[in-house]
């Protein structure tokens, strides 16, 4: 029987990896805005990216180089260097040789990015603090600070894990708050481990729980040119039990994508969306996700109203067998509507407006036709949303 034990070390927990973050003046006030991920041996790697068509350089960048092994991930703030054409990839092996050169223990490294789109990474600026940088830092706050946009708190988490034969870690690093809707997978996230897994193995576990967590998530619909999830295992521990690292990674990919909502720029509620009794699974996600994308449910949830019938239009219309005579809705465990019966008097309004108050809470339908069921996660959308995108590139 395996544990899964908390630790504080986030990206570091694991055996042989190193990282900080810095600034070097891609963000103001001194504040942190590139940090780099290091392993001093070479690590096996699995992937997820977006789907936005806009792919962004350093994206198209990793896919050319097909199956690898790296130890060395640099990412910097500010700058998504995204629609930057051929010279966003020459930008980034000009930055990436000028850091092979200062140091020769770095081996096939890749970048990640984030920020503004359209605009060319200051090059100089990043190989001037790249060179800087100092490999032996086991900085897990700093490197998370270094890779936030709009984020309001760094987002990291470790776990040491017991098994059968010894103990592997894994810790991870997140940034997300807005331009949230990961289909692949701005967000990023990078997961290190030193449990002896090979990447084919990483990436089909990564591949199925990608599908309930970062892909469960929405801030506001929108989905990234830079969506990376980016997992490395340097093998150090020699340990490794399939089962339980599953459900490690579950449980570090889905706090991650928790946080990520409820950071959601401007956002004051955290809702989840659990969606049962639908045809099939596929119909399941494709109701849940409506109702968390849905800007009417939204703009409801941070007025605090609870408008059930919001719920049942988006529903309705997102596209899936439904029926007003089969369908059941709640507020937590307080049952708003009920196959056609109309239930909401002026004392349930009232309970499920003080539901509503919460900073945390679900939304359930019962689609009442078959077994399908998906969960998805969601927030509200408030004036402080417009204001900090109305402002983004200023």
């Amino acid at each position: 029987m395996s544990k899964i034990i908390p630790s504080e070390k986030g990206i570091c927990a694991a055996s042989g990896f190193f990282a900080d973050g810095i600034n070097i003046g891609l963000k103001a006030q001194g504040q942190k805005d590139l940090a780099f991920i290091y392993s001093d041996t070479p690590c096996e790697v699995a992937s997820t990216f977006t789907t936005n068509k806009m792919t962004a350089a350093p994206i198209r960048h990793f896919r050319a180089k097909g199956e690898f092994r790296t130890n060395f991930v640099l990412i910097n703030a500010k700058n998504a260097n995204a629609m930057t054409g051929v010279e966003g990839i020459d930008d980034i092996n000009d930055i990436l040789s000028e850091l092979k050169d200062k140091f020769p223990q770095i081996q096939d490294p890749v970048m990640s990015s984030t920020g503004v789109i359209g605009v060319r990474l200051p090059k100089q600026k990043i190989i001037k603090g790249a060179l800087g940088l100092d490999l032996s830092k086991q900085d897990a706050v700093a490197a998370s600070e270094a890779i936030m946009t709009t984020d309001s708190f760094s987002k990291r988490i470790s776990f040491d894990v017991e098994c059968e034969g010894g103990s592997f870690s894994i810790g991870a690093m997140a940034k997300g708050a807005g331009m949230i809707n990961p289909a692949m997978a701005t967000m990023l996230c990078f997961i290190t481990t030193d449990a002896d897994v090979d990447a084919k193995t990483m990436q089909d576990i990564l591949d199925e729980k990608v599908k309930t967590t970062f892909n469960a998530a929405s801030v506001d619909g929108d989905t990234s040119t830079n969506d990376t999830v980016m997992l490395l295992s340097n093998r150090k521990s020699g340990v490794f039990d399939k089962v339980a690292f599953s459900e490690a990674l579950r449980r570090v990919m889905h706090f991650l994508a928790l946080e990520m909502v409820r950071d959601g720029e401007g956002a004051t509620k955290l809702v989840e969306y659990i969606v049962t009794g639908a045809k099939d699974d596929e119909q399941a996600e494709q109701a849940a996700k409506s109702l968390s994308n849905s800007l009417l449910v939204k703009t409801a949830l941070y007025g605090e109203d609870p408008n059930w019938g919001r719920i049942a239009s988006t529903i309705g219309a997102s596209g899936i067998d439904c029926d007003e005579a089969t369908l059941t809705i709640s507020f937590n465990d307080l049952c708003v509507y009920e196959k056609g019966k109309l239930l909401f008097d002026e004392d349930m309004e009232e309970k499920a407006a003080q539901i509503m108050k919460s900073s945390e809470f679900t939304i359930s339908c019962d689609i009442g036709l078959a077994k399908g069921e998906f969960t998805a996660y969601g927030c509200d959308l408030g004036h402080e949303y417009v204001k900090i995108n109305a402002d983004y590139r200023t």
